[in-house]
């Protein structure tokens, strides 16, 4: 696996994932450091995960990330939670407000 890429490498880990067929799936980062074109393939497969009924708590700082892939965002701020935001009112601007004060905009 040493000699595959980055976004080959999370293809591999997620694949291993899903061979557990577990309900839940924590993915922290999983698009972190790959390029574009894996981090299409790797939203594809979350998103058909949650279309299959799996539960995917995802950790993710990539804003691109949450606004696609979440239906609902917990925001942290210095290690607390913050506040929730439901996926029709997540815009870039006030999760980015949120972390920033720790306030709804």
């Amino acid at each position: 696996m040493q000699n595959l890429s980055g976004g080959n490498q999370q293809k591999v880990v997620l694949a291993k994932a899903l061979d557990t067929d577990a309900e839940i799936l924590f993915l922290d980062e999983p698009t972190a450091g790959i390029d574009i074109g894996a981090k299409a393939e790797i939203r594809s497969l979350i998103n058909q995960l949650a279309d299959q009924g799996k539960t995917v708590v995802l950790v993710s700082s990539d804003i691109h990330d949450v606004l696609e892939l979440a239906n609902r965002v917990l925001v942290m701020r210095e290690g607390k939670l913050v506040g929730e935001i439901m996926r029709s009112d997540a815009t870039s601007e006030n999760i980015m407000h949120m972390a920033m004060t720790g306030e709804d905009q």
